[in-house]
């Protein structure tokens, strides 16, 4: 039986954790070469060793790369089609929360980080990405937004505007792209308990996180975090040729969360 991913070239921002690691898992399973980017080398490594212990076979390019320097984004796009030649499918998922405060008491300098990272890191990839996909005439991209860019979460001025922003990027670059044989599309994940979400309940609950984090969940339909594996399985569909049609548009993955309000 062939793979979804078998001779795709597959590239993956904030790839050293979270979302990044588990999407990565998947394709690769799938066939997938990868490219592999984050901020932290070590966690690219461990990304790597964990990959190779599902699919020995796999074809992975490690690049260590801070995607709020536009010359650092073309850099790990150049590198990734100097080795494979291509790239069918771009995971823009590289992001950050920020220190969470009420918009008076909120940092400007915090706010602007978090946008460089998490809105000025995905436009660059778009823009790098796309200008390859359009030469080859096609390609999928999957833009990591978040509940927090589709309504307001609260304490997360940098987060929401960044993240509503990833949202009006996607769609635009959608309308753009689509006659060129590329689709474009967002994930909205809720609360899943990855180490950064791990981080978010630490700031609000210290040594007693795990039960703010039972409070937390309790608004959901669902009762409970998302795991990080429930994204990956959704990423990569959305990477895979099943996936062509879906396009400018965004798909929320938080247990029904967003349609309760």
């Amino acid at each position: 039986m062939s793979n979804r991913f078998d001779d795709q070239v597959v590239l993956i921002t904030g790839a050293g954790s979270g979302l990044g690691q588990v999407s990565a898992l998947q394709v690769a399973k799938e066939g997938a070469k990868l490219s592999l980017v984050d901020l932290n080398s070590n966690s690219l490594e461990e990304t790597k060793k964990l990959i190779l212990e599902v699919a020995p076979e796999a074809e992975i390019l490690l690049l260590t790369a801070n995607v709020a320097e536009e010359a650092a984004v073309k850099n790990y796009v150049d590198e990734t089609v100097n080795k494979y030649g291509r790239i069918d499918g771009f995971f823009n998922n590289a992001g950050i929360e920020g220190k969470q405060n009420l918009t008076e008491d909120f940092g400007s300098d915090e706010f602007s980080k978090v946008v460089s990272v998490n809105l000025n890191g995905v436009f660059y990839g778009l823009k790098h990405v796309l200008a390859v996909m359009k030469k080859q005439g096609s390609g999928s991209v999957v833009n990591t937004a978040s509940v927090g860019g589709i309504r307001g979460v609260g304490n997360q001025s940098g987060y929401a505007a960044s993240k509503h922003g990833v949202v009006g990027l996607t769609r635009n670059s959608g309308i753009e792209y689509g006659q060129y044989g590329v689709s474009i599309k967002a994930i909205a994940p809720g609360a899943i308990m990855t180490p950064m979400v791990e981080g978010s309940l630490k700031q609000m609950g210290g040594d007693n996180w795990e039960e703010v984090g039972k409070e937390f969940v309790q608004p959901n339909p669902m009762k409970r975090f998302g795991k990080p594996e429930e994204v990956g399985y959704l990423v990569a569909f959305l990477l895979s040729d099943q996936a062509n049609f879906i396009n400018a548009t965004v798909i929320p993955i938080d247990g029904g969360q967003s349609d309760k309000y």
